[in-house]
């Protein structure tokens, strides 16, 4: 049997598309970001789903805790494997000043071996998350999963199972709380769905 994740990016935050927040504290939702959460709360609301899992961080929560609020009895699991990418000194700078670093080129170029600074690399970030699909999706076999992480993060994981290197992960967009969807089993994995925004645009 194979279980179903759903892979949900958290909704918007006021740094979004302009500063590189990683792993920073107390970054809650906009007040955009929480009508993004709750229109997304409203699409999963018919869906029986069997764990719901976050990222520790304050968003990922949030979007996490919008969607529990239609799912009485279902607690928001946080898990550190669904953590945005650890940035290192680059986490809090603005992509502007970023730019012109001949370490944040290499990274959007060549993800399969860059590092960050004092930080993680892509591949480890792919590995512990997807890891954490697989034995989430094999401990619960018939079941939908939800799980609320990061944008490169989601990505990271979707190319794992579409078998494509990191060095492509800025070919697909994962919109701020965006549903993509896959099947996992003993058999392997595929993609179902990638960056549904339909909730959104029909608001």
């Amino acid at each position: 049997m194979t279980a179903t994740i759903l892979l949900i990016r958290h909704a918007s935050h006021a740094e979004a598309g302009t500063v590189l927040s990683g792993r920073r504290p107390g970054l809650a939702l906009s007040d955009g970001g929480v009508r993004e959460a709750e229109r997304l709360a409203l699409r999963l609301a018919p869906i029986p789903l069997a764990a719901l899992h976050a990222s520790p961080l304050e968003r990922t929560r949030q979007t996490a805790g919008a969607v529990a609020a239609y799912h009485p009895g279902l607690a928001v699991e946080t898990h550190d494997a669904l953590l945005e990418v650890d940035f290192g000194a680059w986490s809090g700078m603005t992509f502007a000043d970023l730019a012109p670093d001949p370490g944040w080129q290499r990274w959007n170029s060549a993800r399969a071996v860059a590092e960050t600074p004092g930080g993680e690399t892509m591949a480890a970030a792919q590995d512990r998350a997807w890891s954490h699909c697989v034995r989430a999706a094999l401990g619960a076999p018939g079941s939908v999963l939800a799980m609320v992480s990061h944008c490169d993060v989601i990505r990271a994981v979707l190319a794992r199972v579409l078998g494509l290197s990191l060095d492509g992960l800025l070919a697909f967009e994962i919109a701020p709380a965006s549903l993509s969807r896959i099947e996992v089993g003993e058999w392997g994995a595929r993609v179902l769905a990638l960056n549904d925004t339909a909730h959104l645009e029909a608001a």
